[in-house]
């Protein structure tokens, strides 16, 4: 089946129905999950994340908070990461649950040294597998490895071994390709010319 097919589910948003004590519980897991709901909803509404996450009558649990206002912060910045490392896919052309994953993994790996790069890949591939179109975890895989391999050198073979990267899937490393994206490589990510 081609990228991109497949119907695409919007996570859940919140834990109502579920019982138990995991519900509600404020897990890392649970708060990305409700941070990818948020930021679909502010896709799919065009508002700003900061707006979703205002207009809300309870605030989710503080991770969440600080992965929503952290990709909303950073999302230019997150998606010239993205593009540069996605092979003959313009970030328009993902499934908007792709986009946020990968906005909320690439995120972490850049802001967020303090979660395990293996944490980060393999809870946005949960995610991918659970709401996603059929091939987008190994899509969020790949793309998310092969950033980690630039951005976290020291952490990225414990994350690439987990599952292989599908070359299909993924563009070659920037810096090596013969065709870099537009803009120069700084420290803290993509500087766009002009």
């Amino acid at each position: 089946m081609a990228r991109g097919a497949g119907r695409a589910r919007p996570p859940v948003g919140s834990s109502a129905g579920r019982s138990g004590p995991s519900a509600g519980s404020g897990s890392r897991r649970q708060a990305r999950e409700r941070a990818l709901s948020l930021l679909y909803e502010a896709e799919s509404k065009e508002q700003s994340p900061a707006s979703v996450l205002a207009g809300l009558p309870v605030a989710p649990a503080e991770f969440a908070t600080e992965l929503v206002k952290g990709v909303g912060a950073h999302i230019d910045e997150l998606d010239k990461w993205i593009t540069g490392y996605a092979k003959d896919w313009t970030i328009e052309r993902m499934p908007a649950l792709d986009r946020a994953l990968l906005r909320i993994g690439v995120f972490e790996l850049l802001h967020r040294p303090d979660v395990p790069t293996g944490a980060v890949i393999s809870e946005a591939v949960e995610l991918a597998q659970r709401f996603s179109t059929d091939e987008s975890s190994r899509f969020v895989n790949g793309m998310l490895v092969r950033i980690a391999e630039s951005v976290r050198p020291s952490d990225a073979v414990l994350a690439s071994e987990a599952e292989p990267v599908d070359p299909e899937a993924v563009g070659a490393d920037p810096a090596e390709d013969d065709h870099p994206p537009t803009g120069e490589v700084v420290e803290d990510g993509f500087n766009q010319e002009g």
